[in-house]
């Protein structure tokens, strides 16, 4: 297998072109933690419409439809990629997307067109997951395969700190009680916003926009890029042709194989977990945007050391080893979730009294969640960022592309049944707890999968069952 193109000698693993490459995930991170998780969707559930059961329902609808479209499209994306070898213009592309799309979310007041939120909300997520596919193929020509699990984990970590300096500014700036009208600071929140109508979670928007475009820039302007090969109509008639070659390659692949059909299992139960974890919490607790917020800040500070002490273990144990281990913590997180009521965890085998219900995180059940949810915090970024460095040791940077592109597509294909999974039983239940007990399942069966995979997968493995 071909290594990665040397752009690192003279300067040491992390020269500027890395360190461009790696502040992607520090400018893409926000929208994740402060739209999607921890502060407009919650607000979307809990205070947009009346409903917040059926608000749940559509937020998780809203992330199926999401999925489906970058499951078609990323495979497609990624071998395009490949044959025209530039990847800036591409992540331009749907940057700007991104950016329209989040701006306006500024105009998603209560009672306001739900389908218009939901629509840029897809825009947002669809367009943010493009961009991903082509700067992760970009990985395996800047770093060495020795070097590619640290730097991927540490800057997974940059994107949680990131995301956290995001949050935080939130939390104790902008988020504030609708209530009381003030922030956890006891102050009016800046630029005289309004929480009463929502416009505390509602500039989350516009402030992730402009994040990620001032913190793209050093990728532009210092990563290297691949020298520009085909025109796009070629590209495309190229891409598409060799999208079929390497689905056709995987047959003789089985270990790549395998490790994509893992992937695509338990990532869609983390991604599950992600999309709905937050919104979880808030139609259980009553939560607000400030209570989401440190909550979403403890579980970032965790992130980060988990994705240090993962960066150190995958170079001395391997990917596989960090993926696993992550997968073992999130079920144990996820168990404790959904056994946790109001007034019990453990599914009632631990009473706990409701007492007051004042102050911050004031019920046992609370801090309960909360203990579960620090295990959340130190896995859900290894999984992740080792999971791409298990691919990046198991490909060749002339395949990158393609390959990235179809583990997008692993990433997604089937994630609409997480949430799809969610949303029917909790339509059919009433019991978003049960819709949340789903995700276990796709945990379970992608860690079996992936305890049978060999690590790097480009290494022989017997072929999958029919």
């Amino acid at each position: 297998m071909a290594e990665a193109a040397d752009v690192s000698h003279g300067d040491g693993v992390y020269n500027r072109g890395v360190v461009g490459w790696m502040l992607f995930d520090w400018a893409a991170q926000p929208f994740f933690t402060v739209i999607t998780t921890f502060i407009f969707g919650p607000y979307f559930v809990s205070r947009l419409t009346s409903d917040p059961i059926s608000a749940q329902a559509t937020w998780s609808n809203m992330a199926t439809i999401s999925s489906i479209i970058i499951a078609v499209l990323s495979p497609i994306l990624g071998s395009v990629a490949d044959a025209s070898g530039s990847r800036k213009p591409w992540i331009a592309f749907f940057a700007t997307i991104k950016i329209a799309a989040l701006s306006l979310l500024w105009t998603a007041a209560p009672g306001s067109s739900v389908a218009f939120v939901v629509l840029l909300m897809v825009l947002a997520t669809t367009s943010a997951e493009f961009s991903i596919v082509f700067n992760d193929s970009m990985m395996t020509r800047l770093i060495g395969q020795k070097d590619v699990g640290r730097v991927s984990n540490v800057a997974w970590g940059m994107g949680y700190l990131g995301g956290m300096i995001v949050l935080i500014s939130v939390v104790l700036f902008i988020a504030a009680s609708p209530e009381t009208g003030k922030t956890i600071l006891g102050a009016t929140p800046l630029f005289g916003l309004d929480p009463a109508t929502g416009e505390d979670a509602r500039i989350t928007g516009p402030i992730s926009a402009l994040w990620y475009l001032i913190f793209i820039l050093p990728m532009f302007l210092f990563t290297p890029d691949a020298r520009r090969g085909k025109p796009l109509d070629a590209a495309v008639r190229s891409g598409l042709t060799e999208l079929g070659n390497t689905l056709r390659e995987l047959k003789a692949k089985p270990g790549i194989s395998r490790f994509l059909i893992s992937r695509m299992i338990y990532q869609d139960g983390v991604n599950g977990l992600l999309t709905l974890g937050g919104i979880f919490a808030a139609a259980m607790f009553g939560w607000h945007t400030m209570e989401i917020g440190i909550y979403g800040i403890i579980l970032n500070v965790i992130a980060i050391f988990g994705c240090i002490a993962a960066s150190s273990l995958d170079r001395w144990l391997g990917s596989k080893f960090v993926v696993v281990l992550s997968l073992l913590l999130l079920l144990t997180a996820t168990f404790g979730m959904i056994s946790t009521g109001p007034d019990f965890t453990l599914f009632g085998l631990i009473n706990l009294p409701v007492g007051s219900t004042e102050g911050l995180f004031s019920t046992p059940a609370e801090k309960a969640y909360i203990l579960y949810g620090l295990l959340i915090g130190i896995a859900f970024g290894p999984v992740q960022a080792s999971s791409r460095s298990y691919l990046a040791r198991s490909v060749s940077p002339v395949e990158a592309g393609r390959y990235f592109g179809i583990y997008a597509l692993s990433g997604r294909a089937t994630s609409f049944m997480a949430t799809l999974s969610f949303s029917l039983l909790t339509y059919w239940t009433g019991s978003a707890r049960i819709g949340m007990a789903s995700l276990i399942i796709f945990l379970v069966s992608g860690l079996f999968i992936l305890l049978k995979t060999p690590y790097p997968a480009a290494h022989s493995a017997k072929p999958l069952e029919p």
